[in-house]
């Protein structure tokens, strides 16, 4: 059993993890370009990374609870109703990401200025936001279509068009960014410029495979409107969760703001993105076993079968146990070589080492933590998710917020937020998501039908 169980996680897991790790890549090929570029833009990138992250993470519902649907409809042999759910996330996505769009342009401005930047690294970070940003539809879609071909268990597809992607997001970054022959290049501006226009053709190239299987399938490409509505309510809860997550991460980055530890305040900011980038760059690794426990986790119920659940779920958790400790091993070891790579500043290079080495510290306990959250939300527990990140957010925010106060640069600076962001917010999670799958509560079989 625990081989046929092995050679399903390896096969949905292994292009997941490809994709996942070529995901982040966007904004790691950004920061290697930009760093180069100055401290003061690599700062500014920071900021308008974090809140485009922000608005995008808000709405990996699109991705998470469709793989989830779908792979129920699967698993009760419905391609049709499958497929059909699927078309209502992407016209779902086509709504939220025109909104955020719009609201992102006019409020790129206010919304940096609220994480107090100088000037220079504001200018940078307002201009870099405001062109990104129409990439938003495009990424809501990417994750719309690649909720679907996960919940039909298929990984390769969206791994090939990551990689794709990714390869024209490096070569028009490099490009846009420093220019060609006599032209000097658009700066900063270019590296967001790039990222759009990959965002878009990756965008493409997924709802044209999805396109073609609802055809197939005879699932209806139009519009349905009580079926967008429901999908949306569906989502509600998977939001909740995202939002207090996403909170807990603005608010690490905010309290770097507020401490002063004798380093520069650019300095630190500039080492924060870097490290937060990494740490995104392994979570995104490290999930691709909760995808493959979304998909498969998903299927089982919906076939009715609570004991292969069951005996999935453990094997997936040593999996992420052994998993958590390489990465773990892996970073500790890279964090001394890490730094030159994405800048030329001494300063930022030499704090980079010690975060990264508490960020290392983490690496098993997130590979528990991100396959618990994968069988949770195959299952369908959002409600109980919405709950737990409210949980893990009043215990983190307090915590990080007075760090610089209570310690007045003693603990380290940014090197204590970091061991506050560990301990506290992968701690409470791993204790809350612990505690539910010990249950049977999520163990729910079946279609769930969404309601309008």
């Amino acid at each position: 059993m625990s081989r046929a169980v092995d050679r399903e996680i390896v096969r949905l897991a292994f292009p997941a993890f490809l994709a996942l790790v070529a995901e982040p890549l966007f904004l790691l090929a950004d920061a290697a370009v930009v760093g180069h570029l100055g401290t003061p833009e690599l700062a500014g990138l920071g900021i308008a990374a974090v809140v485009l992250q922000t608005a995008v993470g808000l709405c990996v519902f699109l991705a998470y609870g469709t793989t989830a649907a779908v792979a129920r409809h699967l698993g009760a042999g419905d391609l049709r109703g499958a497929l059909a759910q699927g078309i209502d996330g992407l016209w779902l996505a086509v709504l939220i990401g025109t909104i955020a769009t719009v609201l992102g342009v006019l409020l790129a401005e206010p919304l940096v200025a609220t994480f107090g930047p100088g000037p220079e690294v504001a200018e940078h970070a307002t201009t870099y936001l405001r062109i990104a940003v129409l990439g938003t539809t495009p990424l809501l879609i990417m994750l719309a279509a690649t909720g679907v071909l996960r919940g039909l268990q298929d990984t390769r597809t969206p791994l090939v068009v990551a990689v794709a992607g990714n390869a024209l997001n490096v070569v028009l970054n490099v490009v846009l960014v420093f220019g060609v022959g006599s032209w000097s290049g658009l700066g900063i501006a270019g590296s967001a410029l790039g990222s759009v226009v990959a965002q878009l053709a990756s965008a493409a190239a997924l709802t044209a495979v999805v396109v073609r299987g609802a055809r197939a399938q005879g699932a209806s490409l139009r519009p349905d409107i009580a079926g967008i509505r429901a999908a949306g309510r569906a989502a509600v809860a998977l939001v909740i969760r995202t939002v207090t997550l996403r909170a807990a991460l603005l608010v690490t980055t905010y309290a770097v703001t507020l401490g002063d530890a004798g380093t520069d305040q650019e300095v630190e900011l500039a080492t924060h993105q870097l490290a937060l980038t990494i740490w995104t760059f392994l979570a995104f690794a490290l999930d691709a076993i909760a995808i493959a426990a979304q998909a498969i986790t998903g299927r089982h119920l919906g076939a009715g079968d609570v004991a292969a659940t069951r005996a999935v779920t453990d094997r997936m958790l040593q999996w992420g146990v052994v998993s958590g400790v390489v990465t773990g091993l892996a970073l500790a070891a890279a964090s001394p070589v890490l730094g030159p790579l994405f800048t030329d500043d001494p300063d930022v290079q030499s704090l980079l080492v010690p975060v990264l080495v508490v960020a290392a510290l983490g690496q098993p306990v997130a590979g528990v933590v991100f396959v618990l959250d994968g069988v949770l939300i195959g299952a369908g527990d959002g409600p109980y998710l919405a709950r737990a990140g409210v949980v893990v957010l009043l215990a983190h925010a307090p915590a990080v917020l007075l760090l610089p106060v209570v310690a007045d640069g003693s603990l380290g600076g940014l090197v204590g937020v970091w061991a506050v962001f560990v301990t506290v917010f992968m701690g409470v999670r791993l204790l809350v998501l612990v505690r539910r799958a010990r249950s049977d509560a999520w163990l729910v079989t079946g279609v769930r039908t969404l309601t309008p």
